[in-house]
């Protein structure tokens, strides 16, 4: 008689992953369309195609907010933590291709948006991981999407980025994977619940896992001494794919942090083990700063700021409890906005044969495109931080939760990294309404539809965040 296995897993636990079914689903039916068109699937079919499937796991997305689930043994917890971060990884990925109507080359266009889809599904899949297995396969989905994406213009530049990308990249995958063996070792488990229940006290494993498992977090988000490669992949990658990667990649990352942070690090040894997390923050926010002041391309000063911002975000983490997460989730949901919104505007004055990234395609940008001018300058000064913006209510949000869990020289430090930027942000301001005679004569091409209703929204976004600023409450990350 032969013996039957049932299955452990329930239509309960099936349904937490409906969302990330439905963009994968997406990205086969773009490939298969491709496949039976006679040429290539019209850029417009594709386009269409992927955008239903993320507009459609959003809205099943949506409808699971409020539910509390553990999934497949702990694998994937449901709950408003992921479902916000999910959400906001479907933004970076809608906007995303709103970007590549301008920009994407009909040919290739089946393969790229498929591989873009799957790198969404790995960094939704990071936003409810919930043990070292379930993070890895998220975070390596994600990222072997992203090497090839880096790749793909038809320069040496691109060729050199990609590279650069996949070494140093699987070097923070390295370092990732060794502190998660170790954290294995110490507890026996791969479940961040048993890392928050083990004993810290003559448990040397422990630490040294706990300390590589952040190293290679920080890689991810180019946090300060991590950030070396963020620039040039930045620079060298296309401009869909570096609006997408400022956003998604940090987004999951993120999510993994904040769910190891508030919820796996045991209470113990929180303080003395996340005290150098907290310091490496409060470098990137002035060294990010001081790194945009030499650029002259709007990729490479975005890199920079990158980092700062994140720098930002995770110094509000240490303000601990719910409220410092609820204040560095408003402002990742700010920063998403303003980033996506900077790249609509830098592709919409983008052509097939050049991208709009050198400081020099804004000048005058005031004369022949008031409107992206206008939004520009919103989104440049959200960044900054400057009043009133989403982005300086965030900081004063993030500077009282510093300084109400005592750490002053982090809200210090944020203060410090806000002025310096004010530098290198105004002078993209400066030069759009710098008055230039043959501004009229430059603009040779219509903008694209997509690229302005891109940057309209975003700045509508913003503009509601400044005057209702609203981070969901339900934000607490589940570690059972």
């Amino acid at each position: 008689m032969t013996n039957v296995i049932a299955n452990p897993y329930t239509s309960a636990d099936w349904n937490v992953l409906y969302p990330l079914g439905i963009v994968a689903l997406g990205a086969l039916a773009v490939l298969f369309v491709d496949l039976v068109s006679k040429k290539h699937a019209p850029k417009w079919l594709t386009l269409a195609l992927a955008g239903l499937s993320v507009i459609g796991a959003g809205v099943v997305c949506a409808q699971q907010y409020g539910q509390n689930y553990d999934a497949f043994g702990g694998g994937f917890l449901l709950g408003g933590f992921a479902v916000v971060m999910q959400e906001l990884v479907l933004v970076a990925a809608l906007g995303t291709l709103a970007l590549y109507a301008t920009l994407g080359d009909e040919e290739r266009m089946a393969g790229t948006i498929a591989l873009l889809l799957w790198s969404t599904c790995g960094a939704m899949l990071m936003a409810g991981a919930a043990n070292l297995m379930t993070i890895f396969l998220g975070l390596e989905l994600l990222s072997l999407a992203l090497y090839c994406l880096c790749g793909l213009r038809e320069n040496a530049i691109a060729r050199e980025a990609a590279l650069k990308y996949l070494i140093l990249s699987s070097t923070a995958s390295g370092f990732l994977l060794y502190g998660m063996a170790l954290l294995f070792g110490s507890t026996g488990s791969v479940a961040l619940a048993a890392i928050a229940q083990a004993p810290v006290a003559g448990n040397p494993m422990l630490w040294i896992g706990c300390a590589l498992f952040l190293v290679g977090l920080a890689f991810k988000l180019s946090l300060v001494p991590f950030h070396a490669w963020s620039p040039d992949v930045y620079e060298g990658a296309p401009l869909p794919v570096t609006a997408f990667m400022s956003v998604a990649t940090k987004v999951g990352a993120l999510a993994v942090l904040a769910r190891f942070v508030d919820a796996a690090v045991p209470s113990a040894g929180a303080e003395k083990l996340l005290l150098p997390l907290w310091i490496i923050a409060g470098i990137s926010m002035v060294a990010g700063n001081l790194g945009m002041l030499a650029q002259h391309d709007l990729k490479r000063l975005l890199a920079f700021s990158g980092i700062a911002q994140v720098g930002y975000i995770v110094a509000a983490l240490a303000g601990g409890g719910a409220l410092g997460l609820r204040y560095a989730l408003f402002y990742l949901i700010a920063y998403t906005f303003m980033n996506l919104g900077a790249f609509a505007v830098a592709t919409a004055i983008s052509t097939q044969a050049e991208e709009g990234s050198r400081l020099a395609n804004y000048h005058g940008l005031a004369q022949r495109r008031p409107f992206l001018a206008a939004a520009m300058t919103f989104f440049m000064l959200a960044l900054a931080g400057m009043p009133p913006t989403a982005g300086f209510v965030g900081k004063i949000l993030i500077l009282s939760a510093n300084v109400g869990a005592g750490y002053a020289w982090l809200a210090g430090l944020l203060i410090l990294g806000t002025a310096i930027s004010l530098y290198a942000y105004a002078k993209i301001i400066r030069a759009m309404y710098v008055r230039d005679e043959h501004a009229h004569a430059r603009e040779a091409h219509p903008v694209s539809p997509l690229a302005w209703a891109s940057a309209a929204v975003c700045a509508a976004v913003l503009l509601v965040l400044t005057f209702y600023p609203l981070a969901p409450s339900n934000v607490i990350p589940l570690v059972r």
